[in-house]
């Protein structure tokens, strides 16, 4: 019988139907249909195609996949699926050092920026009020979000899986929650970032960085009891938005407080 194609394995495979293997870990299932879930499934295939290819078939954004095992040895995005193959897929492992094994990018996201989708407007008010680099507008293409997230390598952090799907983003993340302040603490949970939190960093109107500032300096823009009662002030550095520690700031750390009691009780897009 004629061979369709060689895997990098070796083995030929015929020009006819072929099964392998797949096992999905964590949150990956997440995509799966009930059958599916947490489990080893047959899968059949009578084309050439790559293990990236497959596993998007399956409806698992690439974005989401940090590591692939076949027969017992990583492999890339490229590697062609051959018959007889034992496929496992697992998501990113922000908190976790496995660099000893191939990994589909080049290092766990230690120093987090994001650029979020048109959906997630809340989401990225509260990460710039934690302190974290978030890019947002409301007029966001998708073309034009893809490209950020590519040139300034943020992950991109959506409630659409079809744009997870584009070859361009390499770093991404659907959102499962549709509640915001849920999706701030699943983010958290996701990428390990409770112990980068620094609230009064970031401008939550624009997302630029804040200075202190005199007093004096912003003196004529204050309201009268803002005049009395605080002295201590900053100012951002792209939009000139003044900040200060009155009711909201309190409130903001009772929230960001809330955020921290939660890491002990489990990343809330597994429960």
């Amino acid at each position: 019988m004629n061979a369709e194609f060689t895997s990098e394995t070796g083995r030929e495979t015929p020009d006819e139907t072929s099964i392998v293997q797949f096992r999905f870990y964590e949150e990956l299932n997440d995509f799966l249909p009930a059958d599916r879930f947490k489990q080893t499934f047959a899968h059949a295939f009578t084309r050439r195609a790559s293990v990236k290819d497959m596993i998007e078939a399956f409806g698992v954004p690439h974005t989401e996949v940090e590591l692939i095992i076949v027969n017992g040895r990583s492999v890339d995005f490229t590697y062609i699926v051959s018959d007889r193959d034992c496929i496992s897929v697992y998501p990113m492992f922000e908190s976790l050092d496995i660099r000893p094994l191939l990994r589909l990018r080049p290092e766990p996201l230690r120093h987090p920026a994001f650029v979020l989708d048109t959906q997630l407007g809340r989401l990225a008010r509260y990460l710039r009020l934690l302190g974290f680099d978030t890019l947002y507008r409301n007029d966001y293409t998708d073309a034009g979000i893809a490209h950020i997230s590519s040139e300034q390598q943020r992950t991109l952090l959506t409630r659409d899986r079809r744009l997870l799907h584009r070859s361009i983003i390499t770093r991404g993340y659907f959102v499962r929650s549709t509640d915001p302040l849920e999706q701030v603490s699943e983010v958290l949970h996701r990428f390990d970032l409770f112990n980068d939190v620094n609230p009064l960093k970031r401008c939550i109107r624009c997302n630029g960085l804040l200075s202190k500032v005199d007093k004096q300096a912003v003196f004529d823009r204050l309201e009268p009891k803002t005049k009395r009662y605080y002295e201590d002030f900053r100012i951002c550095n792209d939009c000139r938005q003044v900040y200060w520690e009155g009711s909201h700031f309190r409130k903001m750390l009772e929230l960001i407080d809330s955020f921290r009691k939660k890491r002990d009780h489990g990343d809330p897009a597994q429960t």
